[in-house]
């Protein structure tokens, strides 16, 4: 068990699926798994609290715009993501963010392709389970 992390870039016509059919995942393969990176984790939930989301923050999906994308960004360059603990959610060390064999690069990734994505007229939905 743990926590599991995906990020999804949807197209309209994938988006009107999903709506038809939201139990059935599978035509929806994730664009970005990560798995026990409690850090995004807390800034995701914290993100989905201040759009109004309410309860547990598990199996649900948070809809990020450019602005969360940038802001994200940001926080990734200043090492400035929540330090927040879960059940399950793994045991990084917030102070070695930037080094080597943390998740600092993939983040960078994300934040790229998320761009493209929004820019592209997709949606990047962010998911989590645990």
């Amino acid at each position: 068990m743990g926590l599991d992390q995906y990020a999804r870039f949807l197209t309209e016509e994938e988006e009107v699926d999903r709506r038809n059919d939201p139990d059935n995942q599978e035509y929806v393969e994730e664009d970005f798994y990560w798995r026990k990176h409690r850090l995004l984790q807390a800034w995701m939930e914290n993100l989905y609290r201040s759009k109004g989301g309410e309860g547990e923050f598990n199996c649900v999906d948070v809809e990020l715009d450019i602005f969360d994308i940038n802001a994200l960004e940001r926080d990734i360059e200043e090492a400035d993501l929540p330090d927040e603990h879960g059940f399950f959610w793994g045991n990084e060390d917030p102070s070695e963010y930037h080094s080597e064999n943390s998740y600092y690069e993939k983040d960078k990734q994300f934040v790229e392709a998320a761009k493209s994505a929004l820019a592209e007229g997709k949606r990047v939905i962010y998911s989590s389970w645990w």
